[in-house]
């Protein structure tokens, strides 16, 4: 639902990230034959530097989070660095090992996430330009709905900035999404399930009657039976209401993919009354907070654009908070 495959145009640098800014290297991420490459951003001058680990949504993505001629990691963590945050962006599994995933055939969304993520936190703390303490997850739509579960793993982590992470079964996201492109954008709608269809998958996720041997092509995206299994098993916001950090949750208004109407919800009411809670929306922007104009639409994707910069600037505002604030 969210993959973009690249197009021949070049992604160019945000007006507001200036590369003297900062110094990156390519590190590893994870260890053994599923370790994976990434890039750390590292602001120029004496530190120590909060950091952030990036997670980025579903799908194989670079450590970029490449959608056509877009990098909105990219974006978010020179943004960042030009702020004094250091950043830890990485190729996720799926991008780097897809073969040996695919074969594997019991692969989960927790393999996809978790390892890595508590790989990557666990680096930054080890850099010594970085404050220790302050390691936060900064995960984007599937990436946020699995923040809960990496600070859960990793009681190191120090706060959780979710952008546009979803608490609706992504099951039951796909049937809104086609039904809303049905709509708005029948060409694209045309290649994908019908609500009818997407609606017997999806009961189909939530019956009891699915195993580990159920085919994959009975289920959503063609994705094997663990994988809906272990998403079926894990609550995003039940989760995050058991956990003791600071947690900031964006929201773009115009995200047709994760909605403020039906995710945000979800979060708003299960962290309801919580200290150290923030939500903030933003009328204009899209999916991966591009900002726009209309209906959000899958071609917008294929059109250069950058991540708002009122965005970039209030995760850096928000990391740089005291702990206890």
């Amino acid at each position: 639902m969210e993959r973009i495959e690249s197009t021949v145009e070049t992604w160019r640098a945000p007006a507001y990230a200036d590369p003297a800014a900062f110094s990156e290297q390519e590190v590893t991420v994870g260890s053994g034959a599923l370790a994976v490459l990434g890039t750390l951003t590292v602001p120029r001058g004496d530190g120590p530097y909060p950091a952030a680990v990036l997670l980025a949504g579903g799908g194989p993505f670079d450590r970029d989070g490449t959608a056509g001629p877009n990098k909105p990691l990219k974006d978010i963590a020179w943004g960042l660095a030009c702020r004094g945050v250091a950043v830890l962006r990485f190729d996720k599994v799926t991008y780097a090992h897809r073969d040996r995933i695919a074969a594997s055939g019991g692969f989960t969304p927790t393999d996809e996430y978790i390892p890595h993520a508590v790989a990557g936190v666990a680096l930054l703390r080890e850099c010594p330009a970085v404050d220790a303490e302050r390691v936060f997850v900064v995960g984007h739509s599937m990436g946020g709905r699995f923040a809960p579960r990496v600070a859960a793993a990793e009681p190191a982590v120090a706060g959780l900035v979710v952008l546009a992470g979803d608490t609706v079964p992504l099951h039951w996201s796909l049937v809104r999404v086609i039904a809303h492109l049905k709509e708005v954008d029948p060409a694209t709608a045309a290649g994908l399930p019908t609500v009818e269809a997407a609606v017997a998958q999806a009961k189909l996720v939530d019956s009891p009657e699915l195993t580990v041997d159920t085919p994959a092509d009975e289920l959503p995206f063609g994705m094997p039976a663990p994988y809906w299994l272990d998403l079926r098993a894990y609550d995003p916001a039940a989760v995050a209401a058991t956990l003791p950090v600071p947690m900031l949750f964006l929201q773009g208004e115009r995200d047709y993919q994760v909605t403020v109407e039906d995710d945000l919800a979800g979060w708003r009411t299960a962290l309801a009354g919580r200290p150290r809670i923030t939500f903030r929306t933003y009328p204009a922007d899209d999916h991966m907070f591009f900002p726009g104009k209309g209906p959000s639409m899958p071609a917008d994707y294929t059109r250069p654009h950058h991540v708002d910069p009122e965005v970039v600037a209030d995760i850096a505002d928000w990391v740089a908070r005291p702990l206890s604030g």
